[in-house]
């Protein structure tokens, strides 16, 4: 029988049940892809992140990143909620405030902002425009005449791509309820398999956006995500392309439509780097048992 240490956190909160749970298992350098990817099905939650040394000397630690269908160079909510669990554990950074993490989209920075929060520096995207011959597909998709095209939709790809399309307002985001048997094969043809929809709050909203991720097959599985940091860096990065930016510091909600209250911080330096940034907490501290193979979970 063996062990791996084992916790569950969640992410973009710092109330239990409010954010997005990710599983991180330590020291998984004794496990092959076949074993984390057995676990990762098994958690059956959005990510699973295993915690490994790094090849790399300018890293503090390397993590690989799994979905229930499988793995993902990048994704925003593991990157933060793994260095959650990793300082947690007694883990002291090499640079006080600052961690890097190694992963498949090569090194991320993160590092302790403002109240205390960590966030991630977000990696460098490719924006592609959705072809406009796809943006009828996308109105009978969402089931909407409330898109922005002044804002066109967009694949942002930063690791983790995604469909950004901006709604009216956060209502109209609020309200949308997709047809996703026509909605796969849009994403589908920009590369994708998921999509972030957003839209404005008002002066006196809970947030300056409000966000949701819909995923429609592949690596990403079925379903709307919690709460999403490869999105919302996607559309930080979007807005900044657009030159849509409302602010250096906001506020994106994300979850409302799921009863969750998940909160990302997005700010920009001085250098120009986007930062995504939010809380977390541990729910559950423990080790999974099992014997060899694990591939039969």
């Amino acid at each position: 029988m063996h062990t791996v240490r084992f916790s569950q956190v969640d992410v973009f909160s710092a109330v239990p049940f409010k954010g997005n749970p990710l599983a991180v298992v330590f020291d998984a350098d004794g496990l092959d892809t076949a074993q984390m990817q057995a676990i990762a099905r098994w958690t059956n939650l959005s990510e699973t992140t295993f915690l490994l040394k790094p090849d790399d000397p300018d890293a503090d630690y390397r993590v690989r990143i799994f979905t229930t269908g499988g793995e993902l160079p990048f994704a925003g909510h593991p990157t933060l909620g793994t260095a959650h669990a990793l300082r947690e554990s007694g883990y002291r950074p090499r640079r006080p405030g600052r961690l890097v993490q190694q992963c498949g989209v090569g090194l991320v920075e993160l590092s302790e902002r403002n109240h205390g929060r960590w966030a991630f520096a977000a990696p460098p995207a490719r924006i592609t425009p959705l072809p406009a011959p796809q943006h009828a597909g996308l109105i009978r998709a969402l089931r909407t005449d409330a898109i922005d095209f002044a804002a066109p939709p967009c694949i942002v790809d930063n690791g983790a791509p995604w469909l950004v399309v901006r709604m009216n307002s956060a209502a109209d985001c609020l309200a949308l309820r997709p047809d996703i048997a026509i909605l796969a094969p849009v994403t589908r043809a920009g590369g994708t398999d998921g999509l972030a929809i957003y839209g404005p709050h008002g002066v006196d909203g809970p947030a300056c956006f409000e966000m949701r991720c819909l995923m429609t097959g592949g690596r990403f599985g079925f379903g709307e995500d919690p709460v999403t940091g490869s999105a919302n860096a996607a559309l930080a990065c979007l807005l900044d392309a657009q030159g849509r930016r409302p602010a250096d510091t906001y506020m994106v909600r994300q979850g409302t439509a799921l009863e969750r209250d998940g909160r990302v911080a997005i700010s920009h330096d001085a250098q120009g780097r986007v930062w995504i940034g939010g809380d977390c907490v541990t729910v559950i501290e423990g080790c999974f048992r099992y014997q060899e193979p694990l591939n039969g979970l």
